[in-house]
């Protein structure tokens, strides 16, 4: 069984806090609704307790998702880090969420306006094993305190960007580690949705859909823009308005139950967030449902 999410990120930008920022998070989660989206991810409006947190949701029927959360894992070990996550994933617990997001960002550069994506960071060859450890260690952790799988997502801007990365990454880590499926992030990152839905179908435990502006893409790579100039230039869409084969990706992930997020970030002020939820939520219910899913409304 299939249930379709919305993250914020459309309304209201989290690496942008002024994008949508004058927009109410009751705004985002009526229009979420109204547009068919039964769940949400975490975005930096939301209480961050769950006494808080549960009549907000209610009020719109929405079911919390889960939520990102950014590990420093090359600089701390994996009891630091259990630590550190203990307020966010008491949060996620206590909401009956299955996954933790999370993504290794001690070093990344996709929160910064000036930075171009060909300043990265890689990480080196002789430090994937530690890192690896590392994360299924606090993986394990996770899901012995709290219950919670943690999902990797790979991200633009990060040491785990391309396809390549992804699977030098699934390679490091034991099975207690995830993945996160980023159909826009893959895209961008030189990669195939629908191969790394195939190559590591059973570890992928949560899904993203985002589409790609190809015209806009090519711009941002050839003339080197960062991460948030290309969002800003609408780099990223809905499902169904831009180049990613999401058929292809479905048919790859047969089997699979769990959420399925539109994640696309947009200008809100060029993008009306309810219409392209609409457009998002209908292309994405529709694709589903012709692969064979069956979709909890």
């Amino acid at each position: 069984m299939i249930r379709i999410g919305a993250n914020p990120i459309g309304w209201s930008n989290d690496d942008m806090i002024e994008i949508g920022g004058e927009t109410p998070l009751e705004t985002c989660l009526a229009e979420a609704r109204e547009a068919g989206f039964t769940g949400m991810e975490l975005g930096n409006k939301f209480p961050r307790t769950a006494d808080a947190l549960r009549p907000v949701l209610d009020a719109h029927g929405h079911h919390l998702v889960s939520g990102w959360y950014s590990t420093e894992l090359l600089l701390r070990d994996e009891n630091a880090e259990l630590d550190a996550v203990r307020g966010h994933a008491t949060l996620l617990r206590d909401m009956g969420c299955s996954v933790l997001i999370a993504c290794e960002t001690s070093n990344a550069i996709h929160g910064q306006m000036e930075t171009p994506l060909s300043e990265r960071p890689v990480l080196p060859h002789g430090v994937w094993g530690r890192f690896g450890m590392r994360l299924t260690a606090f993986a394990q952790k996770l899901r012995q305190e709290y219950g919670l799988r943690l999902v990797y997502h790979h991200h633009m801007g990060t040491i785990v960007q391309t396809e390549a990365e992804i699977d030098r990454l699934m390679a490091s880590t034991g099975d207690a580690v995830g993945l996160l499926l980023d159909t826009g992030h893959v895209t961008w990152g030189g990669g195939d949705p629908a191969r790394v839905a195939r190559n590591h179908r059973a570890r992928i435990g949560h899904v993203h859909t985002k589409d790609v502006r190809e015209a806009v893409m090519l711009k941002a790579n050839a003339e080197d823009w960062s991460f948030l100039r290309s969002v800003l230039a609408g780099v990223y869409t809905v499902p169904g308005d831009g180049a990613v084969d999401y058929p292809s990706v479905f048919a790859e992930l047969e089997g699979y139950e769990g959420w399925v997020v539109v994640e696309a970030e947009q200008d809100p002020k060029k993008a009306n967030p309810f219409d392209y939820a609409k457009m998002g939520y209908g292309y994405l219910r529709t694709e589903l449902e012709r692969a064979g899913f069956s979709i909890v409304t």
